[in-house]
């Protein structure tokens, strides 16, 4: 989790626009997983991943209409390059055969990262308005946490169940 930003001299459009930028990332990467592993089942860790990327994007959009509306157009000054893996899982998360428990599990552990991250972050910021949005993202963080371990605690048994490689059994005698 890096960032290559100045905490102490964000302006509150410069915040708004980190914040974005952490959701875009954590869309791309989300995305990426989506279509690595592909999915059969709405139930499996594709379909786990692609509703991650949803509800990431959905974040994202949210923070670009409140940039909007505060800043119109003016041309941010932060880019993608002064992030990573703030909220984004880790690259290597994603395996072909994980279930779609071990799914979530990633995407809980990036919550808490993001968590983490807006949380450490806060003893550096000193503009007030910049320390009420990162407060207010910590605590969606937080919300965002408490939503996932409610998706894994309501998934059936079956949900932890890795796939199985189908060439395993060249003869196809399911033994």
């Amino acid at each position: 989790m890096a960032a290559k930003v100045d905490f102490s001299k964000l302006t509150l459009m410069d915040a708004i626009d980190l914040a974005g930028l952490i959701e875009v990332e954590a869309f791309q990467r989300y995305t990426h997983f989506a279509k690595r592993l592909g999915s059969r089942d709405p139930n499996d860790a594709g379909a786990a991943f692609q509703s991650m990327a949803v509800n990431e994007k959905r974040h994202g959009d949210q923070l670009a209409e409140r940039r909007l509306a505060l800043f119109g157009d003016i041309p941010p000054k932060l880019k993608l390059d002064d992030i990573f893996d703030v909220e984004a899982p880790e690259f290597g998360a994603p395996r072909w055969n994980m279930s779609q428990l071990q799914a979530f599990q990633v995407a809980l552990s990036s919550e808490k990262k993001a968590f983490a991250f807006y949380d450490a972050v806060l003893p550096s910021v000193k503009q007030a308005d910049v320390k009420a949005l990162f407060e207010e993202l910590r605590n969606e963080e937080a919300e965002h946490v408490v939503m996932i371990e409610a998706i894994i605690a309501k998934l059936p048994p079956s949900a932890a169940i890795e796939l199985e490689d189908e060439d395993d059994d060249p003869g196809g005698s399911g033994v």
